[in-house]
């Protein structure tokens, strides 16, 4: 078989890749329809310690025989074409795992290109997936809400509760960053890696990771600006998109905004 492998794995790495491979497809034979590799080593982040994290994508037939499997240097996990091809909604149980194919590469492709393009699809949201995100799902108006309650207790002085509600506030915003560039957001290991290596146009790594610092020290001044790089984004997504449905979200907060503008 001829696999596409990453310059950056070594010797090691490629042999563990070369024998999945070719046990694969003693087992399944033309069930066996690619391999993408995942985690740190898809992504030029593995250490000693790092194993490797391989899907093995299979006819759907093939894929109903297999399970997971865990070893020390590989964890191979079966999935079949279909699913692959099937992309979670957020809040369902599979949202989670779609950040594992964002920036991975495909070292066997037997499908004439459709394996490659679900691995694209399932880290990318389409229009209507990031208003589900931003609106249907709440995390828009939820960041707001904790942001204002950190802010609140800022102005109360109750500097355990700010802190609180500041980290409280940190998924709800990462969504919001994210989907308002249509990217489902990356796990936390991986977000600095992925604002240096695939730069958010409006958010570029030495802006946005110092807020983030800053906020989990419930620092107000990050909140606020945090708040106002929000606002200019979501005004270029409802234009962009043709509606106003994340600024009605701002705008319903009403007099309530005057602390994120003091």
């Amino acid at each position: 078989m001829d696999l596409e492998l990453p310059q950056h794995l070594h010797a090691g790495q490629r042999e563990l890749l070369v024998d999945l491979a070719e046990r694969n497809h003693s087992d399944h034979g033309d069930g066996l329809l690619g391999l993408v590799l995942s985690g740190s080593a898809a992504r030029g982040m593995a250490t000693e310690r790092s194993d490797l994290d391989v899907y093995v994508v299979l006819s759907d037939d093939a894929a109903r025989e297999r399970r997971t499997t865990h070893s020390a240097a590989v964890d191979e996990i079966p999935v079949g074409l279909s699913d692959l091809e099937r992309v979670p909604p957020f809040g369902s149980p599979g949202w989670w795992f779609r950040w594992s194919f964002a920036w991975v590469p495909t070292l066997l492709d037997r499908t004439g290109g459709r394996i490659p393009e679900a691995v694209r699809r399932q880290a990318t949201l389409t229009p209507a997936e990031a208003d589900s995100v931003l609106v249907d799902h709440d995390r828009l108006d939820g960041w707001i809400n904790y942001a204002y309650r950190s802010l609140k207790a800022d102005r109360d002085d109750r500097p355990l509760e700010r802190r609180l509600d500041a980290a409280e506030s940190m998924p709800w915003l990462l969504d919001v960053v994210f989907a308002l560039a249509g990217r489902v957001r990356p796990y936390h290991k991986y977000l600095p890696w992925e604002l240096r290596e695939h730069p958010l146009p409006d958010w570029p790594s030495d802006v946005l990771l110092p807020l983030l610092e800053g906020t989990l020290d419930g620092d107000p001044a990050a909140i606020r600006s945090t708040f106002a790089r929000v606002e200019t984004c979501c005004a270029a997504y409802d234009a962009a998109r043709g509606h106003d449905r994340t600024r009605r979200i701002v705008d319903s907060w009403g007099d309530e905004l005057v602390l994120f503008r003091e």
